[in-house]
């Protein structure tokens, strides 16, 4: 997967509380980390259990689908 920071439409609003952050700092809008899927679920396993925040990332596609 490929989070791309710039293409979030909550970015800046959300940021703060966005696993992004905790892991690489703040988001530079024009680099797009690439997190393979089993860290991903990882990710996910780490938020669901409140240890971290989950992946804040909201793009006009998936707001339309």
């Amino acid at each position: 997967m490929v989070i791309d920071c710039g293409t979030c439409v909550v970015a800046g609003a959300a940021c703060s509380d966005c696993i992004v952050t905790v892991l690489l700092g703040e988001p530079e809008f024009l680099r797009a980390p690439e997190v393979a899927e089993d860290h991903l679920a990882a990710i996910g396993v780490l938020a669901r259990s409140g240890l971290v925040p989950p992946l804040r990332l909201v793009t006009q596609e998936s707001q339309a689908g």
